[in-house]
């Protein structure tokens, strides 16, 4: 393990200096390209001068507050439809044309809607959570051999001890994988919502160095949400590690 965390590092720093002697021998201008160098001073610059904090802050509330939310709906909504066929039926198609639809194409519906505070951003966020973590909820609850069901039945169980002892602890890998999915996505939709809009977050930001031909910037915040990304991803990695040891299960990426 700790060899393979060295390599990942060692391509990293190879692929830095690549970059970095690239630009400097082909003399590629800092508006087209410009050097790791040149991005880490600009990195540098804005947090010392507390340029990208409010920014940061911005993205930081509509990535968790549309993720929270979509989980909360996905989740729930899961288990509401994997207990009865004749749901998930009904709602199937519903749930299927509401991620079809472009979310792009609503933000500006939204923002007449809710207005350009943080509102119409965290909706646009909890939509891009929403159907991963659903899907993930229904295949897990499903997810359960007949012979454990078998059993239960056997031994005359309820419908909510059938839930709690046998279908969520199966469910609960699935779950977790559509967290990680989903916490992922949800930068990408705070991003999204960003660019139409809003005057401040990492999205705006982006909107805003372009505008100036400051390519730096750019590459400064696309560091900067590939960290929060990068972050939210191995927070959720951490929850799932304790989950899975709290309740004495196990699994061969967890020991």
């Amino acid at each position: 393990m700790k060899m393979t965390k060295l390599y990942s590092c060692l391509i990293f720093i190879f692929t830095l200096v690549v970059w970095e002697m690239v630009v400097r021998v082909k003399e590629i201008s800092k508006i087209i390209l410009p050097a790791p160098t040149a991005i880490a001073a600009n990195l540098i610059q804005h947090f010392q001068s507390g340029y990208f904090y409010p920014h940061i802050l911005t993205t930081t509330i509509e990535v968790l507050g549309g993720f929270f939310a979509g989980a909360i709906v996905g989740i729930g909504l899961g288990f509401l439809v994997a207990q009865s066929k004749t749901t998930q039926e009904i709602l199937q198609p519903y749930i299927i044309a509401s991620q079809a639809m472009p979310k792009l194409a609503l933000a500006p519906l939204l923002v007449l809607w809710f207005g350009f505070g943080y509102t119409p951003k965290i909706v646009i966020v909890a939509l891009v959570c929403f159907f991963p973590l659903f899907e993930s909820t229904v295949t897990g609850l499903s997810h359960v051999s007949r012979e454990k069901l078998a059993l239960f039945r056997s031994l005359k169980a309820s419908r909510s001890q059938t839930l709690l002892k046998l279908r969520l602890p199966t469910a609960m890998p699935y779950i977790f994988s559509g967290l990680r999915v989903a916490v992922v996505l949800s930068v990408v939709g705070a991003v999204i919502s960003e660019f139409i809009g809003a005057n401040k977050g990492l999205g705006a930001l982006i909107i805003a160095s372009q505008g100036m031909l400051d390519t730096t910037l750019m590459f400064s915040v696309f560091i900067l949400l590939t960290v929060k990304g990068m972050i939210l991803y191995q927070s959720i990695h951490w929850i799932e590690v304790i989950f899975f040891k709290k309740y004495h299960y196990s699994r061969g990426d967890l020991k």
